[in-house]
């Protein structure tokens, strides 16, 4: 397929696809599917090899949000029974923690609801990192806060954050539909003071909100604009007692040809297979380890995941490696302070090269069945007095 050829050309020198090539990626068929996931895996094992770095989340307080977004459990209105829970101490969060990295998670991100965190919360967080850092010296530690202030991000550096976490959702022509108490510019300019602050970006999207194929290569765009070094594809969780309940929207096939497009916009970028991989991507998962070349272990924030033991299992058997705590994870230019960020290959910017054919129109599918009985809400570890997943 002439599509597939140029993309994986372009993917191997850097250069950003044209919007009609990525829209295009999306239209393919499931008989092509194969073939696209083979494409996008050239790219993938050529800035990553055959590694798989693993994450691990740690809820810091779950639930209690004062914002709306549509997608979440933890929103304000939500209806949704997950545990309820405010502030770890630091020494429950390190504890939490360190469950992840004894199951050989490389990074732990300590993500906690709300708007964004008061001074009193990044002293809290600061000593959490700290505790997290003196158990295990090696690990990175990813902060998700929310909104930040000024000042934050250097405060959360300082005190050992290696990187943070603030995700674009979804374009920004539907952004207003999904949440109304903070705005996409809110969250480009957090992402921009991590960056200003030192910290290693990470930013992503969630897939399956009803959003069409212009939505999602829009809010890939956006991302490889803003250039962070992370990229978390999730796939929604339809939480009975949210907005979004009824939103089943995605095939294995689908988010498959998602994470394509996402590895061919962001080929040397770390793309993440993150939340709701088990409940739409279910027994294709492997296939996924093509495209991604990160996962988290285990449970998310609120929902819970197939065991550690079965994600490393399914690691192995792909033919993947877990990615060690001495090995870089990023390409060496995107490490290279000297280095221009971004695209890398054009004089000019990165402007979208050559010309392609139109998209094809998209085939019709047949609305997914509802698996509600994969959904399982989270009832152990950090929060519960039971043994974590990891």
């Amino acid at each position: 397929m002439d599509l597939l050829n140029t993309l994986v050309e372009k993917g191997l020198r850097r250069e950003l696809p044209t919007r009609e090539e990525a829209l295009a990626v999306l239209a393919t068929s499931d008989d092509d599917l194969l073939e696209v996931v083979a494409a996008a895996g050239k790219v993938r094992r050529q800035w990553f090899g055959r590694r798989v770095k693993l994450n691990y989340l740690v809820n810091l307080k779950s639930g209690l949000c004062p914002e709306d977004c549509s997608y979440c459990s933890q929103r304000l209105g939500s209806k949704a029974e997950i545990l309820k829970y405010t502030w770890l101490k630091p020494d429950e969060a390190s504890q939490a923690a360190a469950a992840g990295v004894a199951g050989g998670a490389k990074r732990v991100c300590l993500v906690a609801s709300g708007r964004g965190p008061t001074d009193r919360d990044v002293d809290r967080v600061s000593k959490t990192i700290e505790a997290i850092k003196e158990q295990n010296e090696d690990v990175e530690v990813c902060a998700c806060l929310g909104l930040l202030s000024g000042g934050q991000a250097e405060r959360l550096r300082a005190a050992g954050a290696d990187a943070y976490n603030h995700n674009l959702n979804t374009s920004e022509g539907t952004y207003g539909d999904i949440t109304t108490t903070h705005t996409y510019a809110d969250r480009v300019d957090t992402v921009h003071q991590a960056q200003a602050a030192g910290l290693s970006a990470c930013s992503g999207l969630i897939a399956g909100m009803g959003e069409s194929d212009d939505d999602l290569v829009d809010v890939v765009f956006s991302l490889r604009e803003l250039d962070p070094d992370s990229v978390p594809v999730n796939f929604l969780i339809p939480f009975e007692g949210t907005p979004l309940a009824k939103e089943w929207n995605l095939t294995p096939q689908r988010a498959l040809r998602i994470l394509a497009m996402v590895r061919f916009v962001c080929p040397d970028v770390e793309v993440r297979l993150a939340g709701g991989r088990e409940v739409h991507l279910r027994s294709m998962q492997p296939l996924a380890l093509h495209l991604a070349n990160s996962i988290f272990l285990g449970d998310y924030l609120t929902s819970e995941g197939q065991a550690g033991q079965a994600d490393l299992d399914m690691i192995a058997d792909a033919g993947f490696e877990v990615e060690g705590a001495g090995t870089t994870t990023l390409p060496e230019h995107r490490t290279d302070a000297a280095a221009p960020g971004g695209c890398g290959s054009h004089s000019g910017g990165c402007a979208p090269c050559g010309d392609s054919e139109p998209a094809a129109e998209a085939p019709t599918a047949d609305v997914p069945a509802a698996r509600t009985d994969l959904v399982s809400v989270r009832r152990r570890g950090a929060g519960t007095d039971l043994a974590p997943n990891a």
